[in-house]
């Protein structure tokens, strides 16, 4: 009884030493829960005091509400996420085709650019590249805040206010990437490359037949970082965006809680911000491997 006794309190120490994190598991799941059940209220549900933490009625009006009259003035009755933004082409949905469409080439073309700047930079007698890298890690320590104004005068003078390119062509270097992909190709031995050259293969080959296979899972977890920085950018694009064709969903979100004030309207207001929320979750646990993998493996040296 002793000996187990023994070897029960150091599994009880890691138990309240995990506990922490219990908690604040808990204090990040509590408004995603929230969320949900708010966006499946009915608005009589959701004015009542005190608030009732599972819904009783679940109701799908929060997305469209077949008896809503826009002549008939029923607070009981909101016009539905799906029949707002009727001014814009696809209503909700563009700003969700906004924000896919962004992030997606944002994060394919920032990944590409980091790894031939980390290429470069690791394998190759670059004069300089030192230099080069020591500026790179440098302009990590700007705050992106100060940027603001240059990239908008930039975008400004190239006509780029209110487009694709706006969002995409500044968003394309990443300082952090290349740093971490720098990490990560230092355990790559240097002979695999050596080998590829001395079989004929030319640099652009030998960045892509050889280098971005072994930094997949590299990739897979930056890929993380840059994707939902992309999807949850707010105030670059409320910046450049004029017009609500153009918006991603942060703005969208934004304009939408501005405009629509009242209790009546929080279920709405929840419904957009799922849809907003759950292709991260999503994005987030098909990667989760790789994510932990490439974390790890950024530590080896070779």
């Amino acid at each position: 009884m002793t000996a187990l006794h023994r070897a029960a309190k150091p599994r009880t120490r890691i138990r309240w030493a995990k506990a922490p994190l219990y908690l604040l598991a808990f204090t990040m799941i509590v408004p995603f829960y929230w969320m949900v059940i708010t966006a499946f209220k009915p608005v009589f549900e959701i004015t009542r005091n005190p608030p009732s933490f599972v819904p009783q009625n679940p109701t799908t009006v929060g997305f469209s509400d077949p008896d809503w009259n826009p002549a008939a003035d029923n607070p009981g009755h909101v016009a539905g996420l799906f029949q707002r933004f009727t001014e814009v082409d696809l209503g909700f949905w563009r700003f969700a085709i906004n924000s896919v469409l962004i992030a997606t080439v944002i994060t394919v073309l920032a990944l590409l650019a980091a790894s031939l700047a980390a290429y470069v930079i690791t394998k190759h007698r670059v004069p300089g590249r030192r230099v080069i890298f020591l500026m790179i890690l440098g302009s990590m320590m700007i705050p992106w805040q100060a940027t603001l104004v240059p990239n908008y005068l930039v975008v400004r003078n190239l006509g780029w206010i209110d487009s694709y390119l706006g969002y995409v062509v500044p968003a394309i270097p990443k300082a952090f990437v290349v740093f971490f992909l720098v990490q990560y190709l230092q355990s790559i031995p240097n002979d695999l490359i050596e080998a590829a050259r001395i079989d004929g293969a030319g640099e652009w080959r030998i960045w892509w037949q050889v280098v971005m296979p072994l930094l997949r899972p590299a990739l897979a977890a930056m890929s993380i970082f840059v994707m939902l920085n992309e999807w949850n950018n707010f105030l670059w694009p409320l910046i450049i965006v004029e017009s609500d064709q153009m918006a991603n969903l942060p703005v969208a979100l934004a304009r939408l809680n501005s405009a629509f004030t009242g209790a009546q309207h929080m279920g709405v207001i929840m419904t957009a911000s799922l849809l907003a929320s759950l292709p991260t979750v999503v994005f987030f646990l098909l990667f989760q491997k790789h994510f932990t993998r490439g974390i790890a493996m950024s530590g080896l040296k070779g």
